[in-house]
């Protein structure tokens, strides 16, 4: 299961996995994404390159979500697919080095479900599991 959506009273909670770190990142953003639309049917025309640093692996995982919601938001690119190059601790900071494909949203094509407007903290959770990594995330809907 790369992902799964859990009861929240107000707003769009779910939990992402991973083999690796990496991966559940990706995950994450799938998910966020699949909250708004299905991903399956975005096309994979426009890449954006995303490099962040952060304090801790929650400042980056809520960094880097919403650095995408941005994008989605300012460049109107919806995105649906997701790679994590690579996401290393140097001293007392974490930094990722990622891609995101998607296209310029076309209003005929693609439908929203809902409107994600911000990531939050609210129950952030990364957590190492035994078949890798759990990242839970409450997006603000």
């Amino acid at each position: 299961m790369r992902y799964e959506y859990l009861h929240h009273v107000a707003d769009t909670k779910f939990r992402a996995y991973g083999q690796t770190i990496e991966e559940a990142f990706e995950n994450a953003a799938l998910a966020m994404f699949n909250a708004m639309t299905d991903t399956s049917k975005v096309a994979q025309v426009e890449m954006r390159e995303v490099a962040l640093v952060s304090g801790d692996l929650e400042g980056l995982l809520h960094a880097w979500l919403s650095e995408l919601l941005y994008l989605f938001n300012v460049e109107n690119i919806l995105f649906g697919t997701f790679r994590v190059g690579g996401i290393s601790r140097d001293g007392d900071s974490y930094s990722i080095r990622s891609q995101a494909w998607g296209e310029v949203v076309d209003p005929v094509k693609n439908t929203f479900f809902l409107e994600v407007k911000a990531v939050t903290f609210h129950e952030m959770e990364i957590q190492k599991i035994d078949k890798g990594y759990m990242l839970q995330v409450v997006v603000d809907t």
